[in-house]
């Protein structure tokens, strides 16, 4: 007979609030992971979900810290043959300034299904409102 782990018994989530205006891109990914990951808390065990649900205002004013403006290269491939696109963090931030904070924050999650349930609970957005205010969020001070 198996045996429940703890951490199945309550799974609360609470939902936060990342203010990303002016704060550095590494800065603002990892805590919004752990907190995705439910690292934070003490039932934490590898196999669950967990987490929490974060929300990240302000991501077109996100900060990237040297010449990765200029530097950075974000690439996707299509699958065929020479379909390598690369693109410049600036262009990036211009066209699609969410992608900035999504692919940081993605990179940092599991490879996995769980992974992929956890980064369903990130919600960005460019601008400072959002339509979660019924749900209460927690805002948080990223150093």
């Amino acid at each position: 007979m198996g045996r429940t782990p703890p951490a199945a018994l309550s799974t609360d989530r609470q939902w936060h609030l990342i203010d990303a205006d002016g704060q550095v891109l590494g800065r603002i990914a990892t805590r919004a992971a752990r907190l995705l990951q439910g690292k934070h808390k003490p039932t934490w065990v590898p196999y669950l979900d967990q987490g929490d649900h974060v929300i990240v205002i302000n991501a077109a004013r996100v900060k990237l810290t040297g010449r990765k403006e200029e530097q950075k290269i974000y690439r996707v491939h299509s699958g065929y043959e020479g379909g390598l696109r690369e693109t410049r963090a600036k262009i990036v931030r211009s066209k699609h300034p969410i992608r900035l904070v999504e692919d940081a924050i993605a990179g940092m999650l599991p490879k996995t299904k769980l992974g992929k349930a956890m980064y369903r609970k990130l919600k960005v957005y460019a601008a400072a409102d959002h339509p979660h205010t019924s749900q209460k969020p927690v805002k948080l001070e990223v150093a």
